[in-house]
């Protein structure tokens, strides 16, 4: 048994979406046969999925994607990430999902691996030139704090999907939630092409160690973590 994560999968297994990766560099040449080939989970493994998971837009075009996912060995915990425009309430998400054994979802809760805590949020972060969200910023705060409470693990690992540092840039809310909680280790996705060389990767700040688990950083390939 092994614990796992990668994030920024970026399916698109529906007729009806159109987001062809190759676009954005020959990193994504042929990526959804390479993330198959490289899925290196056996079946009493578990990985968390840091967002952008899909480009579907509603359950039907997220079905084939699901279906992907389902069929590659392992437990898959999947939270929200910028592009899952698809994500709904937790009971609508939880209902679609029946059909999909291995699949749960990390949202205002945790879960445990081998007396390790899972938890995490889809994050929040400004990006240089923007006004904060504060709104939003907030939201997510609250939902993280949410998550850490939720669970009795006396260690946790925290999954975001946007980067709470990234180059100069930190948010605080987020960064300060994890160091009151003594949070060790935390792992994100979001990042691309030029982005990966302002990443904080591997890099311990004020206690927390950053990794970035973007595919396309780690060949199409998770990260093992225990």
């Amino acid at each position: 048994m092994a614990l796992y994560v990668t994030a920024d999968l970026h399916l698109g297994n529906a007729d009806t979406v159109d987001k062809p990766m190759e676009i954005f560099g020959p990193l994504w040449e042929n990526h959804i046969q390479r993330l198959k080939e490289n899925w290196c989970l056996e079946e009493n493994d578990t990985i968390v999925i840091a967002g952008d998971v899909s480009w579907a837009i509603d359950f039907e075009q997220l079905a084939p994607d699901f279906e992907f996912i389902d069929r590659l060995p392992g437990k898959k915990i999947i939270l929200k990430g910028n592009h899952d425009y698809w994500w709904s309430t937790m009971s609508k998400l939880k209902e679609f999902a029946k059909p999909y054994k291995s699949i749960s979802f990390l949202h205002n809760n945790s879960y445990e691996y081998e007396g390790v805590g899972i938890c995490g949020t889809r994050g929040w972060i400004t990006e240089p030139g923007q006004a904060a969200d504060i709104k939003v910023l907030n939201r997510e705060v609250g939902r993280l704090k949410a998550s850490i409470n939720s669970c009795n693990a006396e260690e946790k690992i925290v999954f975001l999907h946007y980067p709470p540092v990234f180059g100069s840039i930190e948010c605080r809310e987020i960064t300060g939630v994890l160091e009151e909680n003594g949070i060790k280790f935390c792992y994100y996705g979001h990042l691309h092409g030029y982005a990966h060389r302002q990443a904080i990767h591997n890099e311990e700040r004020n206690g927390t160690r950053y990794f970035l688990a973007a595919a396309d950083f780690t060949g199409f390939k998770p990260i093992k973590i225990l």
